[in-house]
């Protein structure tokens, strides 16, 4: 189908200011951007008078499983989440596992949000039906994404440096006696997830690999995990660093850093993406951005865990690749970019008091949920910017509402005044699914 987004003032992902110009559209793609573009005999025109047109958003890291929690916790460490992760998420139907990542990707839908970097969990394990549950949520809504059963072959109970020693001898004997899934299996499961599902929904979905955290994974297993991406060419996202804890014990039990033990084993590079990576230090960021490896920026969730504050200013100087993401909905209680956005941009301020010229700002931020999340995805050549040759994955948002108004500066006013409230029109792969703020693609109150 031919679209003409008639008449909008378009922010590309390049832009401070804003244009107004046409969107021509041809089937998935976008063939044409300027003024007063001359409409094809079979083109359906879109009104996009006082409205803003933008890529759309790129969420490079979240959770499914976890849109049926938000609102749970409080007050809890990232240790502390992953303690009751078995309770609050195990033994989930596949239909369950649906309508967590349905729920998921129809809130990203509403916010602006088209492609999104998913590490969906399982508890005690994935299964193919649950993957496959997965894949139709995201299929149905129309999203486009990157999926990843996130899967370890350690216990998280045996992976913090004396917790064992701490708990009563009853609650220890058992927690000692619960097992993880074998390797083979859950290697297995990964890889048949890649062969099954990875190209369907007309190349929108992706498959991926996805070691959950690499303190939860054996050496065998993580070097098994790039033994796929070598052979799938598959794109590899883990936790990286995320908290102090997870910091302490990479040194205990490897004596060295968690970066310098991932590049020991060959998982650094270009398809590597490390979501969180707080607990850094120099030598780990110049190893990542050596490698052309990638991090994954979840402020919201990073500040409600208290885990610290990432190190962007120094990632950025070194030309490292950053992507911005919401986490899952248990640790940041939504999936809304526009947030992210404006969460991104002002925690890095207090990291630096009066040192401005070390600050990030909004241009920096809105490169992060555009090209840079859309290199997160290895799909750094057709999403996450308005030209021709992209796909035609556009956002139509509102101009005219009291978050945006007086528009003195329309990049500062998305990043740090618009809540995502106004988003009137999404287009995916050249496909209308969202209009006048309703979903057309799902029933969002089935």
């Amino acid at each position: 189908m031919a679209w003409l987004v008639r008449g909008g003032q378009v922010l590309d992902s390049a832009q401070v200011a804003l244009e107004r110009a046409d969107v021509l559209i041809d089937s998935d793609r976008i063939v044409g951007v300027g003024p007063q573009l001359a409409a094809p005999a079979d083109v359906e025109e879109i009104d996009a008078t006082g409205c803003i047109v933008l890529p759309g958003l790129i969420n490079a890291h979240t959770h499914g499983h976890n849109n049926l929690l938000k609102g749970m916790a409080d007050n809890w460490t990232l240790e502390e989440l992953l303690n009751h992760g078995a309770a609050v998420n195990g033994n989930r139907t596949a239909e369950e596992q649906y309508l967590s990542a349905a729920i998921g990707a129809v809130e990203m839908l509403k916010t602006g949000c088209t492609a999104a970097y998913d590490l969906f969990m399982a508890i005690p394990a994935p299964t193919d039906e649950g993957v496959e549950a997965v894949v139709r949520a995201y299929t149905d809504v129309g999203l486009r994404a990157v999926l990843a059963p996130a899967v370890g072959d350690v216990v998280f109970y045996r992976t913090v440096p004396g917790l064992l020693d701490l708990l009563p001898t009853e609650l220890r004997r058992t927690v000692e006696s619960i097992e993880a899934a074998p390797t083979a299996g859950l290697l297995r499961l990964s890889e048949n997830a890649v062969r099954r599902w990875d190209g369907s929904a007309a190349g929108r979905i992706r498959m991926a690999i996805a070691p959950t955290i690499p303190g939860q994974c054996s050496d065998d297993f993580l070097t098994g995990c790039v033994r796929l991406v070598r052979e799938y060419g598959a794109r590899l996202h883990t936790h990286l660093a995320e908290s102090k804890v997870q910091a302490i014990s990479a040194l205990r039990r490897w004596g060295k850093t968690l970066v310098a033990h991932l590049a020991d084993l060959g998982l650094l590079g270009p398809g590597f993406v490390g979501a969180h990576a707080i607990w850094l230090t120099d030598d780990d960021i110049r190893r990542l951005a050596d490698a052309g490896a990638a991090v994954a920026h979840n402020p919201a969730s990073n500040l409600k865990l208290g885990s610290g504050i990432a190190p962007i200013r120094e990632m950025l100087d070194h030309n490292l690749a950053i992507g911005l993401g919401t986490d899952g909905s248990m640790s940041s209680d939504n999936q809304n970019l526009f947030e992210a956005m404006r969460f991104a941009a002002l925690v890095n301020k207090v990291r630096f008091p009066h040192e401005s010229q070390r600050w990030i700002g909004a241009r920096a931020v809105w490169e992060m949920v555009t090209t840079g999340s859309a290199r997160l995805l290895g799909m750094a050549d057709d999403i996450g910017a308005v030209a021709p040759g992209r796909k035609a994955d556009l956002v139509l948002l509102r101009g005219d509402s009291a978050f945006l108004r007086p528009l003195n500066h329309a990049l500062n006013a998305l990043v740090y005044a618009e809540t995502g409230a106004d988003v009137e029109t999404v287009l995916i792969d050249g496909r209308m699914v969202l209009k006048q703020g309703r979903v057309l693609t799902v029933d969002e109150g089935r």
